[in-house]
């Protein structure tokens, strides 16, 4: 009995001193090591290089809409902003002059304002004299054009606004055409393979609403401030022809 405890006792010995010796060595022994946080690397990406992702001909059509209607919003928000400039005298300031018969000055005092409302003024001081249905037509044709300058370079923006998003559609199609033809390369469907169209894909059609969005969103407003003079106009030429019936002091 002693010497089967005594063997026993040896072999646990033994199973203990080999177990010891494989933990001290790198020899895998089936179990899965936890990775800890401070191992996992965190991989981020830049805006340019996520475009960049995108297809080329596409992306550049879009840059370039988008350069178009960066520049077209300037400049027009540039001029809308000298247009809006508003003198509440101005009828006032030329009742005297019309008044007195001193219409030169008028008209003088009308161009050197240079806005819209006061060219629009200029032509119906020009017409002092006339009836009161010539001097409204050539203020409203006079109105009517300054206008249309203001709104010049505004069907850009609203092609773009439709255009954009289709473009993108393109590039979408042309990111669903490459990753079947991965596909058809590698004979597998890996996300390695198909991760090249799949970004083509997406950023393509980001790229086309964000362009389109932009458009969109610029040329109502600009129409909205552009319809705002247009009511403005249309007061000032009202209290212009009820001022021309105002009897002299």
């Amino acid at each position: 009995m002693l010497h089967f405890i005594l063997q026993t006792g040896a072999a646990v010995v033994n199973m203990a001193e080999k177990t010891d010796s494989l933990a001290a060595s790198n020899i895998p022994t089936g179990i899965t090591e936890a990775v800890g946080p401070e191992m996992i690397t965190e991989t981020k990406i830049s805006l340019i290089d996520m475009v960049m992702k995108g297809s080329l001909p596409i992306m550049v059509a879009l840059g370039l809409l988008l350069l178009a209607t960066i520049y077209i919003v300037v400049e027009r928000l540039m001029v809308l902003s000298k247009a809006n400039k508003k003198l509440p005298t101005l009828v006032a300031s030329l009742k005297d002059m019309i008044h007195k018969g001193d219409i030169a000055n008028a008209r003088a005092f009308c161009k050197n304002l240079n806005t819209p409302e006061s060219l629009m003024i200029e032509q119906g001081v020009s017409r002092v004299g006339q009836s009161v249905s010539e001097i409204r037509e050539a203020m409203d044709k006079s109105g009517a054009n300054e206008i249309a300058k203001l709104e010049k370079n505004l069907n850009v923006l609203n092609i773009t606004g439709r255009i954009a998003p289709m473009f993108g559609f393109v590039g979408t199609i042309i990111g669903v055409i490459k990753i079947f033809y991965d596909i058809s390369l590698s004979k597998t469907v890996e996300i390695e393979v198909i991760s090249t169209g799949l970004y083509q894909k997406m950023v393509s059609s980001a790229s086309g609403l964000v362009v389109g969005l932009i458009a969109f969103v610029a040329y109502h407003v600009i129409n909205a401030r552009i319809d705002k003079l247009a009511h403005r106009l249309e007061d000032t030429q009202i209290q212009f022809l009820d001022m021309l019936n105002e009897p002299s002091k």
